[in-house]
């Protein structure tokens, strides 16, 4: 075969493979026509994004490296090369990266720990998709600020891993921000999630429970308050104003509520639950939902 038919049958078999809808097929396709014509930045970069949501992450790396060595302008490989070099903590790959495609970070050649803002990240995409807050750290990690029901297997101030196309967004203090997908826990923190329930008879009384649970260092979240259930298409666009209609939400106060705790030690967390406690306020049930990893 010559080369030129060998870059055709290349071609072909790039296009028959992105029409495919079993990902292994595809894949299998993507490395066979690479041997044909392994100078294929497009083709490099479909393996690298296979590989990608497969959390395959050294072969990401490979894949996005060689598209970027091909193609070094294109946005699209040198994001995913950035990604995976950050899943792997290759620092200097991913802060080489970030540069070239435009993007400041501080000096170092350790971990990026700086302050790229707040964004809303959506927690298992493929399954419940809980939508919560965090800071972000560097272009592609978040530290968690909400506490995440512990269903979702998150907790507050992990920092996970994203995406970098948004999918949806949230508003807040009248701005709109992307939601990006997590990927990946890349950082567990040494927090409890805990599920406890109150009786506060007015707002001022969950915001000192708040408040004195802040003084403790822990964290305090009223998931009566502010947890909001949105349809999947609502949940992946803008939230439509559907949602805030009459039986949609009910804003009355209920004095029994459930609230999610934040907290390296329980005895200090009790402790706060205490000093809170006066008529009209009363710690109901207070029990540890989801713990930290075990040390290794």
């Amino acid at each position: 075969m010559s080369e030129g038919d060998a870059r055709q049958r290349a071609e072909d078999l790039h296009e028959k493979a992105q029409q495919l809808e079993d990902e292994d097929e595809a894949l299998r396709l993507y490395l066979h026509l690479l041997t044909l014509d392994p100078a294929r930045p497009t083709t490099l970069y479909n393996v690298g994004l296979i590989r990608k949501y497969r959390g395959e992450w050294a072969e990401s790396l490979d894949f996005n490296r060689r598209a970027v060595e091909l193609a070094p302008e294109d946005e699209a490989s040198n994001w995913n090369l950035a990604i995976a070099a950050t899943a792997l903590c290759d620092w200097a790959t991913a802060r080489a990266t970030w540069r070239r495609l435009g993007i400041e970070v501080a000096a170092g050649g350790g971990p990026i720990e700086d302050d790229f803002g707040i964004t809303p990240v959506r927690l298992n995409p493929d399954g419940a998709g809980e939508v919560v807050w965090g800071r972000r750290i560097d272009p592609v990690r978040v530290r968690i600020e909400n506490i995440p029901y512990p269903s979702s297997g998150f907790r507050a101030n992990d920092v996970v891993l994203h995406d970098g196309a948004p999918t949806g967004t949230r508003t807040s203090g009248g701005r709109d921000y992307d939601v990006f997908n997590v990927l990946q826990l890349h950082a567990p923190s040494r927090e409890t999630t805990f599920e406890l329930e109150v009786r506060a008879e007015a707002p001022a009384d969950i915001e000192a429970l708040e408040a004195a649970a802040d003084a403790a260092g822990c964290h305090i979240e009223d998931w009566t308050a502010n947890v909001r259930m949105l349809c999947k298409a609502c949940s992946e666009g803008r939230p439509h104003e559907h949602h805030d209609e009459d039986g949609g939400r009910d804003d009355r106060w209920a004095a029994r509520r459930v609230l999610g705790a934040a907290a390296q030690d329980e005895s200090v967390l009790r402790a706060a639950l205490a000093r809170w406690e006066a008529p009209g306020r009363r710690v109901l049930s207070l029990v540890a939902v989801l713990l930290p990893p075990a040390s290794n």
